[in-house]
C-alpha cells in the first residue's frame, strides 16, 4: 500500500502545473494589469485630455486617447480589437498549455503579455478607447499595457531562438532521466545530475572503479 501511494504521488509530482496554478504567471499578470489600471486612473483624473507634463521636452506624461492597438495603430477598430485581444489571451494560454514545462522566461513573457493584454482589453469594453499617457520623443504615445506586451513578446520571440518553449525542444545534450520533481530534463554535472529547470541534484557514485569487466 505505500509503495502504491508513493508512486502515485511520484507520478502527480510530474504533472505539469497548469496556467490557473502558476503562481508566478498569475502574479505578474495580475500586477501589469492592476499598475496599468492604477496609472491610466491616475493620468484621467489628473490631467485634462492633450494636458503634458512636463509641457515640453522628450520625456512626458500626456492625456491622450487611442481608438486603436498599440501606439496608435488601427485606429477607430473598437469591436474589432476587443475580439482580437480576447482571441490573443486565449492563445497566450494555449501556448502555455502546450509547453508541459515552461521556463521561467516563457511564464514571465506569458504572464507580461496576458496582465497587458487584460488592461487595454478592459479599456476598450468600459470606455470604447485606450488611454495612453507615456510621451517618449517621436514614438507614439503609450501606456504600461503596451510597453508590458511588447517587452513579452520580446521574450517569447527569445524563448523560441533558443528552443526552449517547452519538452519537445530539450537541451540535446541531457541525458534521457527527468528531474522526479519537475519532469525537466537533468544534465550529467560532477559527481551527480543536475536539473535544468528546477536546479536539484542528484548525487551519484561512479560505479567504474568498483567493476571488474573480466570477472563472470
Amino acid at each position: 500500500m505505500e509503495s502504491a501511494k508513493g508512486a502515485r504521488e511520484a507520478r502527480a509530482s510530474r504533472i505539469p502545473t497548469p496556467w490557473y496554478r502558476d503562481s508566478l504567471f498569475l502574479c505578474l499578470a495580475t500586477a501589469i494589469f492592476v499598475a496599468d489600471q492604477i496609472s491610466k486612473h491616475f493620468v484621467r483624473t489628473n490631467l485634462a485630455y492633450g494636458q503634458s507634463i512636463p509641457y515640453e521636452g522628450p520625456l512626458r506624461i500626456t492625456h491622450v486617447y487611442n481608438s486603436g492597438a498599440a501606439f496608435g495603430l488601427f485606429q477607430d477598430l473598437t469591436l474589432p480589437l476587443i475580439f482580437a485581444s480576447l482571441i490573443g489571451i486565449g492563445v497566450l494560454l494555449l501556448v502555455y498549455r502546450n509547453s508541459s514545462n515552461p521556463s521561467l522566461l516563457l511564464r514571465l513573457s506569458l504572464g507580461l503579455q496576458v496582465g497587458g493584454a487584460g488592461g487595454n482589453l478592459l479599456d476598450r469594453v468600459r470606455l470604447g478607447h485606450v488611454t495612453d499617457f507615456f510621451d517618449v520623443g517621436p514614438w507614439p504615445v503609450f501606456n504600461v499595457a503596451d510597453a508590458s506586451i511588447v517587452v513579452g513578446i520580446f521574450m517569447l520571440a527569445w524563448v523560441l531562438l533558443r528552443g526552449d518553449f517547452g519538452r519537445g525542444n530539450r537541451d540535446t545534450t541531457a541525458i534521457p532521466l527527468d528531474c522526479p520533481f519537475c519532469d525537466w530534463p537533468m544534465v550529467t554535472v560532477p559527481r551527480g545530475r543536475r536539473c535544468n529547470n528546477c536546479g536539484v541534484i542528484e548525487r551519484t557514485e561512479v560505479l567504474s572503479t568498483d567493476v571488474d569487466v573480466g570477472k563472470p
